[in-house]
């Protein structure tokens, strides 16, 4: 039975925490429950990290950072986590860029300086490397002896940024954050990279997604280069009111940042600069291959753009918004048309060869990095096919890698998530 509740456990995901994020909820720790084929568990981050055994890396910050004014909300020093590689892997490196929503006002990113989201100061010393991001064979095949890298996030604007609040004491860096995380890995071998990944998780995906080319420009034409978007593809959607929750956060992110010049040049010169950081107007520009992995009913999506409280007064979506199995046939109907609005919007972009697809039909958020998720016996599956191995047939080009699932309620392997009100 142990072994059993055990396999069900979320490692190593960021979950959610109510934080005063222009009333959004950004994904930290918090407890939760998964749901696996109708078993429930309840757990809490620091029942997982006590009893299982995961390598905890140590956090390195960069010190040549302040001189290039690279630097978190607070000033600090921007950091990462560094696992070298080994064997046949010690010349292929995996970049993960962390996630942790963003903030939108002044106000927001000023509590945010003084947690991890914006600080180094409050960053962990060492953190478990699990999923995409585990140095055994048995969890991580594919990727497992690779040079592995976590970038932490702590700039609020998806490493996009570049301006200053002085009035604030606020810096937005997140570009000079990037580059200097890539100078420095660069220093330390990745020029001389074989294959490269870079990969991202929620904001993380999202800034994947908008890095991806500059990462790809970043080495010569005999390197193989992707990029995978895990939980970034956040869709410029209607909420229950029928107003744009996010795209008002995202409005609010732009202007705070000034974003306008840092975004994609030629998304920006056919559309607004907002419009410009939802990937559904951007994948289809990207030269890099890249790979979409996504639940259908994103779990964030679903409390912060589609059913936010500010969008829902009468709190008559707060049982859905926590627990899918308590949604009603009319929200249910709702939710099937924002999967369906996904679904079109990949179509186009999985037609091309280098670009891969796994949209499963789950109530998830973030996959790659959990030892369930991403490589368990009981791993959520699209036609037969586990997460890792869907994403390394698409790297190492095996096989075939364009895999949408059927609607809710056909997939029986999902890992849902389902949270304390």
């Amino acid at each position: 039975m142990k072994k059993l509740l055990w396999s069900l456990i979320l490692f190593g995901l960021t979950l959610l925490i109510p934080l005063p994020v222009n009333g959004m909820v950004e994904f930290d720790e918090m407890e939760w429950f998964t749901d696996f084929n109708g078993t429930k568990m309840f757990q809490t981050e620091s029942d997982v990290y006590s009893d299982a055994k995961f390598p905890m890396v140590g956090l390195t910050l960069i010190q040549s950072a302040a001189a290039k004014g690279a630097v978190c909300l607070d000033g600090s020093l921007p950091g990462y986590h560094f696992h070298r590689g080994s064997g046949s892997g010690a010349r292929n490196w995996l970049v993960q860029l962390e996630g942790g929503g963003w903030c939108d006002t002044i106000r927001n990113c000023a509590y945010r300086k003084t947690t991890r989201r914006g600080s180094s100061k409050y960053m962990e010393k060492q953190i478990p490397f699990t999923g995409i991001l585990s140095d055994k064979a048995a969890e991580n095949p594919d990727f497992y002896n690779w040079n592995r890298v976590k970038v932490r996030y702590c700039d609020g604007g998806s490493f996009s940024g570049d301006s200053e609040n002085k009035a604030a004491q606020l810096q937005f860096r997140g570009k000079r954050i990037w580059l200097a995380a890539m100078e420095e890995l660069m220093a330390k071998g990745m020029r001389q990279a074989k294959q490269a990944l870079l990969s991202g998780c929620s904001a993380g995906g999202l800034a994947a997604i908008l890095r991806c080319d500059d990462f790809g420009n970043m080495f010569s034409l005999s390197t193989r280069v992707k990029c995978l978007s895990d939980a970034g593809f956040f869709l410029d959607a209607i909420d229950v009111s029928g107003g744009r929750s996010l795209r008002r956060l995202y409005a609010g992110l732009v202007k705070l940042q000034n974003l306008e010049t840092k975004l994609p040049k030629d998304c920006v010169n056919r559309l607004n600069p907002t419009s410009c950081l939802f990937p559904q107007n951007l994948i289809n520009q990207i030269k890099t291959p890249l790979f979409i992995l996504n639940a259908a009913y994103d779990s964030w999506q679903i409390q912060e753009s589609l059913a936010p409280i500010s969008a829902d007064p009468s709190g008559s979506w707060h049982d859905c918004r926590l627990n899918y199995a308590k949604c009603s046939t009319s929200q249910i109907h709702f939710l099937q048309g924002f999967r369906n609005r996904m679904v079109n919007l990949v179509k186009g972009f999985g037609k091309p060869s280098k670009n891969g697809v796994f949209l499963n039909s789950c109530f998830a958020h973030c996959q790659t990095e959990r030892y369930d998720t991403w490589y368990s016996k009981n791993s959520p599956a699209v036609k037969n096919k586990g997460i890792a191995v869907a994403v390394g047939d698409w790297y190492f080009e095996r096989g075939g890698a364009k895999l949408i699932d059927c609607a809710y309620p056909c997939d029986k392997t999902c890992h849902n998530l389902v949270f304390r009100g």
